[in-house]
């Protein structure tokens, strides 16, 4: 597989420096039930990469110390580490709000049949990956019977009360299935909600469109196909500098299964540090930063490390994990 990293270098987006952290995103592992076409992650089931209890131990302490509001749980299926429930029962008894970004086919899995009840009994925010209401399209990327398996798993979590105005939030992802962008949201998630409700009476409260990064596989599948160029220039041809005040990286830290920590999820899976200091330092800054240096250190204002692939935030409507900006 083509590692399209070094394609991304150099780059003319503009500097950009954080604000005040409040949300960490960890990678609990990159562990997988499923091996999707466009995860930027490469996940799978053979992987054997997870975050240890000791370094779930520092996520807690430098939670606790810097007044974290949001532990937002990605993978892999993060519900795969051994962890992960220890994980959710600290920090929700911290008052933290908690995120898991959930493939919906994992509740399914021999092992994780109380799994739903537990998210449910710890008010987990639930953020699950559907990149589309057809099944054609979601077996093109997830696989065969992916989609019928996210249907029966949306229908058990609508019966504990997710995604019925219970307070219990239940987001649904939108990924496209080639190079090119995201439709509207707003748009789109009304067809979503009229499809889903219409044949299987599911309900859920957002939609949330995300732009395909050319990176790790689809970067590799880009380029493959001789598209790998065409697909940032479609990026950077969509920029709007209105989506720069709203990126999530200003207060977002993301934090590998290591405990080793980046400006996002993006720049993990890239092996892209943290700058040292100014923006010349940027690409030649190779010392990683780990949690336990964040425990000491203040971000606010710091340089956020960038490259080609961050026009995949702010083209068109802009996009982050939160949707679209």
């Amino acid at each position: 597989m083509k590692d399209t990293r070094d394609l991304l270098f150099p780059s003319d987006f503009p500097s950009i420096r954080r604000g005040q952290l409040h949300t960490l995103q960890l990678n609990l592992g990159y562990l997988c039930n499923l091996s999707c076409t466009h995860c930027h992650v490469n996940a799978g089931p053979k992987r054997t990469e997870l975050m240890s209890l000791d370094t779930i131990e520092l996520v807690l302490e430098l939670a606790q110390k810097r007044d974290i509001r949001c532990i937002d749980m990605t993978g892999g299926a993060p519900e795969m580490n051994p962890h992960f429930r220890y994980l959710v029962e600290r920090a929700s008894s911290m008052g933290i709000e908690l995120i898991d970004r959930c493939n919906l086919t994992i509740l399914l899995e021999p092992g994780y049949e109380d799994l739903a009840e537990f998210l449910a009994a710890h008010k987990v925010g639930i953020c699950a990956s559907l990149p589309c209401y057809t099944e054609a399209n979601v077996a093109e990327q997830r696989g065969k019977g992916v989609f019928d398996d996210s249907i029966v798993a949306l229908k058990k979590l609508n019966q504990l009360g997710y995604g019925r105005q219970q307070g219990l939030d239940l987001d649904l992802v939108y990924n496209p299935n080639g190079a090119f962008l995201p439709p509207a949201q707003g748009p789109l998630e009304a067809d979503y909600k009229r499809i889903l409700g219409q044949q299987f009476d599911i309900s859920f409260d957002h939609l949330l469109t995300i732009t395909n990064m050319p990176i790790s596989r689809f970067g590799a599948v880009l380029y493959a196909k001789g598209e790998f160029q065409n697909y940032v220039q479609l990026l950077k041809d969509n920029f709007k500098a209105d989506n720069l005040a709203a990126l999530m990286c200003r207060n977002l830290v993301s934090v590998d299964w290591q405990g080793y920590v980046y400006d996002c999820d993006f720049n993990q899976m890239l092996d892209l540090p943290m700058p040292a200091g100014s923006d010349a330092d940027i690409i030649a800054a190779t010392a990683k930063k780990h949690l336990r240096d964040l425990l000491e250190q203040d971000l606010s204002g710091k340089t956020i490390a960038i490259a080609e692939h961050c026009y995949g935030c702010t083209a068109g409507q802009g996009s982050s994990c939160s949707g679209a900006l």
